[in-house]
């Protein structure tokens, strides 16, 4: 079965994110747990987290349907030392958020070396990060997400998520998460059926589907290989519904949360639901 849902508001508590879910029809959903254009946040306090899981409740949505997002300011794989100490604790932070609230997954970008050192030594910078952030924490698995490959963004290659995974110590505590638009933008066709499965082969070669732990179904404002991170509404883009409609008829995307992150949150419902109608019986 798929479970989609959207990136939905947290803005004024975390418990609002359920509520927000819900009112669009959503069996998952993506959230911040804090401002992501911040450093710091303010403790989760009491009150907050009864309330949380309150209205978790009332939504009937799992935790596993639940991809929350790491802050946008976070580089695990800083070429500066501070910096990236600074990101690591930050990341920590977000990840006993997560605990906190019976999350088992956080999703972030895995890093940037800003020209300043090679893609290599950022690599091992992040798998060095994310090492330490597991010995730090307990239970929540670690979500690298895709990227577009925008900059010096690295983890747009099927090797580059394969590389860090490898330098892992505790493989039980990784994932991934694939976006669909960043995938596609990266060089990764997914238009058609031949091209569809030609990808998701690769990516199970390289990878390993035992790694997807979450996707983002974002259709493209540029063009296949563009590396060019812009998203679009579905259908409206440069990836069409037919990959859309692959995704929903693959037994492989059970059980995951399939999250938009679709550019007018206008329509989410209605992109919900249409999902929902490609799936074929």
């Amino acid at each position: 079965m798929k479970y989609v849902g959207a990136h939905v508001s947290a803005s004024g508590g975390v418990y609002n994110a359920p509520i927000n879910a819900v009112e669009i029809g959503a069996k998952a959903f993506a959230l911040f747990t804090k401002n992501q254009r911040q450093w710091t946040a303010k403790e989760l306090d009491t009150k907050t987290i009864d309330k949380w899981f309150k209205e978790l409740e009332k939504s009937k949505i799992q935790p596993k349907h639940i991809l929350p997002h790491d802050s946008y300011l976070i580089n695990l794989g800083h070429p500066e030392t501070d910096a990236r100490a600074k990101s690591l604790d930050s990341f920590i932070l977000e990840l006993e958020r997560c605990e906190i609230l019976g999350l088992d997954r956080l999703n972030f970008h895995p890093g940037s070396h800003l020209r300043k050192i090679s893609e290599e030594e950022c690599l091992n910078n992040i798998a060095e990060s994310m090492n330490r952030s597991i010995d730090a924490t307990k239970d929540v698995k670690l979500v690298i997400e895709n990227t577009a490959g925008q900059g010096s963004n690295l983890g747009y290659k099927f090797e580059h998520l394969a590389y860090i995974i490898d330098k892992i110590e505790d493989k039980s505590r990784v994932g991934v998460c694939i976006d669909t638009c960043h995938m596609f933008t990266a060089g990764y066709d997914i238009r058609t059926r031949e091209t569809y499965d030609k990808t998701w082969a690769l990516f199970d070669e390289i990878v390993g589907r035992n790694y997807l732990m979450g996707m983002h179904i974002n259709d493209s404002k540029p063009e296949l290989g563009s590396r060019v991170d812009r998203h679009d509404s579905l259908g409206c883009g440069q990836i069409g519904w037919d990959a859309f409609k692959f995704i929903m008829n693959d037994d492989r995307m059970d059980d995951i949360p399939l999250v938009l992150e679709t550019i007018n949150e206008e329509i989410w419902a209605q992109e919900i639901k249409s999902l929902y109608d490609l799936v074929e019986n």
